[in-house]
């Protein structure tokens, strides 16, 4: 298959090296002009616990671009979708399609720009990160999902599962994308939630002093998600079904267990998310991420105070107004006084 890859840090890059490794034809793009200058000048570099490969493969910066493309997988950062989608249309062809590999709910914007019809859903949960120019660390394996968005099962959606077979043996086509987009919006609001302290993603899903906060966010998410008639999704230990309003308190627990097995076993061990602001020191993509959730609330007339707390102690981070700490977060629960509550009685009986 041949792709161009809009986007060559944590997951472009990844997935790029590897359909390249696979002989597949590979071009990258990206808007770090040291990143392109490195990969061109001692390729791409995957290093972690699961593999260790450097491809030579071509890189661009989006101004030195020339040519078109049936397949563009665009893996930019949920902030930067429409620009990104905007600046790689004159590279699409007429009958091609964008394929979004990213956190959030970016097939909308996609589709309002390129149209539905040349729109294709992708879910990754694996975990890598950027570490520095021409270098991807790969630290965790995760769910591999491709889907129409209009959910057809199409020979184009199988044929980019084939090819992404190379990356990932486990990749499947879905009828249901946005189950699993919905499911990830879901278990995003937790890793937002995670980030306002420095612990890593399984020692703070672990702490019961703070599980009532997961399992509102949760379950915030996933009512707007049934609301507008999205079925979620199972993946990588979260399940849907266990934090829905009727469901007893111990399926949450199993499920956030779960999630503290598949975090341990990567090499990731923190999010993007608290990368961004404590190593990067930039924006996260809070607004992108959970700010549709709750415009998209909004429109069905589903409450959602504790993802808004969320947002809002995020960019008190970003701004320098707070610091990350588990007191941080514990502020997410003082909207609702019983998730409040519960979250003060973990943390005295430990």
């Amino acid at each position: 298959m041949k792709s161009l890859i809009w986007g060559a840090g944590a997951i472009g890059g990844t997935l790029g090296a590897y359909l390249a490794r696979a002989g597949h034809d590979v071009t990258l793009v990206d808007v770090v002009d040291a990143h392109v200058a490195e990969i061109g000048r001692s390729g791409l570099r995957i290093t972690g616990p699961i593999d260790e490969l450097t491809v030579r493969v071509p890189a661009f910066a989006p101004a030195t671009l020339r040519g078109r493309w049936d397949t563009i997988i665009l893996a930019t950062k949920a902030h930067h979708t429409e620009a990104a989608t905007r600046a790689l249309l004159p590279h699409l062809t007429e009958r091609g399609c964008v394929i979004s590999a990213q956190n959030g709910l970016n097939e909308l914007a996609i589709a309002s720009i390129v149209g539905p019809e040349r729109t294709v859903g992708s879910f990754v949960n694996f975990g890598a990160d950027y570490l520095e120019p021409g270098v991807v660390h790969y630290g965790g394996r995760g769910a591999v999902v491709v889907g129409e968005i209009d959910g057809r099962l199409t020979p184009r959606v199988e044929a980019i599962r084939r090819a992404w077979l190379a990356f990932d043996d486990r990749a499947i086509v879905t009828p249901n994308v946005w189950g699993y987009l919905w499911g990830k919006e879901a278990y995003g609001a937790m890793l937002f939630a995670t980030a306002l302290t420095n612990d890593s993603i399984a020692d703070a899903l672990a702490d019961p002093a703070y599980r009532a906060v997961y399992v509102g966010l949760a379950r915030e998410v996933l009512a707007v998600a049934t609301a507008r008639g999205v079925t979620p999704e199972a993946f990588d230990g979260f399940d849907p079904a266990a934090y829905l309003p009727n469901a007893p308190a111990e399926a949450a627990e199993r499920s956030l267990d779960a999630l503290v097995v598949h975090n341990r076993k990567s090499a990731k061990t923190h999010s993007g998310i608290w990368r961004d602001l404590a190593v990067r020191k930039r924006p996260t993509e809070v607004d992108a991420q959970l700010g549709i959730v709750v415009t998209l609330a909004r429109e069905v007339g589903v409450p959602t105070p504790l993802t808004e707390r969320v947002i809002e102690l995020i960019h008190d981070l970003e701004n320098g107004v707070r610091l990350q700490s588990r007191e941080t977060l514990g502020l997410v629960g003082v909207v609702i006084p019983g998730v409040a509550q519960r979250s003060e009685e973990s943390r005295s009986s430990r």
